[in-house]
């Protein structure tokens, strides 16, 4: 651990890992505030301005901890990394070039309309300052995603027999790599999940803080009072919108996660056989191990519950099929690549880590499909139940955090499936550091930005947590003290029972 190879991989994962906290949930949360005021256009009913205004908020603290930590990331590659720069500066460059340039141009420039101009623009206008600002962020992951599938997957390039570096040839290629329409939606709705479930487990939260007593005295504080019967309804309808945004949003990330492990079964078999926990082949038809007691050092399952054939439908989508394990793929792999980086190279990949998380992220994601199937069934109109029942509300509050477990997951899969190489076939994590990186500095380093990293993490929480106490009707203080803000015309009656 304590070396440069190690604290530069630490130290880019801990980057990597908080700042993908929020890019996912300023993609959801934008897409989630888009459709809030182009209800609010549609239908002129000021609730949804209200709960434009209201998640706005917490929109913007994503979208500026996101930057600030994406910074901290874009260092890592001249920091830790400059040798891995150097062999692919020519097709890194140019997507991210693009992403600044074009992407986060447009998403940065129209946040910052969007903020300052409620009151200069017809409601419609200023809508689409907010559907630019979501086009900018999602067109900021396709760029960023390009040069990582081009790490999973190159394409479009040849190596320059001079410098040895790999030197792009077709800029199409790379923008159209397979690997690349099977990442980014996968990722785009797992955002449209991640910026769902923080609006419906944020709600959840502000309904539980109206449980004052019991049930029944709940339902009295509520019906007694004009403004928590209008936080009632605005939650309400945040946590429908929401539910349904993370059911559709659920069934994609499934649905593409889906096709990406039929896709890595050729091209990346060693990846597929570690989150599967196969280390020698399979039979045909082949069972699934659904959970396993994993013996790294001897390259050997102790023990799996199996269900039989469930495997080869997952990988071909059929009932026929065998699956190479890791130690047939390791000995092909060393038959290819011994010639150039010898016979001590090891290509087995972390398979405890990446059996369990991937586990964890597919649970997740079929555990989002069912809560907001629930979470619609339970606040239709002709019987909303979900404020008068605490275990609902506390079941979504936590699943405010599942999210960022998932995409984590997600992360770790791709990335450590991916070992040994920094580029697939090409160059190995070990080859990319930099050769001036040294332990004391990237010890100091990895400290400071761990510090940097929690500040950060707790401004983000203090500052949420502020707004939802403070509520979608505060109005900042007048020189009076702070005062609620007056709830103008009557509010829509919400079932409370």
């Amino acid at each position: 651990m304590f070396t440069v190879l190690g604290l530069s991989r630490f130290q880019f994962a801990m980057t990597t890992i908080f700042h993908f906290f929020y890019v996912p949930m300023t993609i959801g949360l934008a897409l989630a505030v888009a459709i809030m005021e182009t209800t609010y256009v549609v239908t002129k009913k000021d609730v949804y301005k209200k709960m434009t205004m209201f998640w706005s908020k917490i929109f913007l603290l994503s979208f500026a901890v996101g930057v600030v930590t994406g910074i901290i990331q874009e260092f890592q590659f001249g920091m830790n990394w400059s040798n891995y720069s150097r062999f692919m500066g020519d097709i890194f460059g140019a997507p991210l070039a693009i992403e600044a340039l074009l992407a986060f141009f447009l998403e940065s420039t129209f946040i910052g309309v969007w903020m300052f101009t409620w009151n200069r623009f017809k409601p419609a206008v200023h809508a689409v300052f907010i559907w630019l600002t979501f086009l900018g962020s999602s067109m900021s992951a396709i760029w960023i995603l390009a040069a990582n599938s081009f790490m999973q997957h190159p394409v479009g390039f040849e190596i320059n027999q001079t410098t040895g570096h790999v030197r792009l040839r077709n800029f199409g290629d790379v923008m159209f790599n397979p690997q690349l329409w099977i990442e980014f939606p996968h990722v785009f709705f797992a955002a449209v999940c991640t910026g769902a479930f923080v609006v419906m487990g944020c709600s959840a939260f502000s309904l539980l803080r109206m449980h004052m007593g019991n049930k029944d005295q709940a339902v009295a504080a509520v019906e007694a009072d004009s403004e928590k019967q209008a936080k009632v309804n605005l939650f309400t309808k945040s946590i429908r919108l929401a539910a349904l945004l993370g059911l559709i949003g659920s069934i994609c990330v499934i649905t593409y996660g889906d096709l990406q492990g039929k896709y890595i079964v050729t091209d990346q078999p060693m990846k597929l056989a570690a989150t599967e926990g196969i280390y020698e082949d399979t039979g045909d038809p082949a069972p699934w191990n659904a959970v396993a007691l994993i013996n790294e050092k001897d390259h050997k399952i102790e023990g799996s519950v199996e269900i039989p054939g469930a495997m080869s439908q997952l990988a071909y989508g059929k009932k026929t099929g065998a699956v190479k394990g890791m130690n047939t793929v390791n000995k092909e792999l060393h038959e290819k690549y011994d010639a150039k980086y010898g016979k001590d190279m090891n290509y087995y990949v972390p398979v405890t880590t990446l059996f369990w998380v991937f586990r964890l992220m597919v649970a997740i994601g079929f555990a989002f499909a069912l809560i907001s199937a629930l979470v619609l069934w339970f606040t239709r109109k002709k019987k909303n139940t979900l404020f008068t029942t605490r275990w609902k509300l506390w079941i979504m509050g936590i699943f405010t955090f599942a999210p960022f477990a998932a995409t984590t997951s997600g992360w770790l899969v791709t990335e450590l499936g991916r070992y040994p190489w920094l580029v697939y076939g090409y160059q190995t994590i070990a080859d990319g550091v930099s050769p001036t990186s040294t332990v004391p500095n990237l010890l100091f380093t990895c400290i400071v930005y761990f510090l940097l990293f929690l500040v950060l993490g707790g401004v983000m929480v203090f500052y949420t947590r502020r707004t939802l106490h403070q509520g979608p009707f505060y109005k900042p203080d007048d020189g009076n003290g702070p005062q609620p803000a007056k709830v103008h015309g009557a509010p829509a009656r919400v079932a409370l029972a």
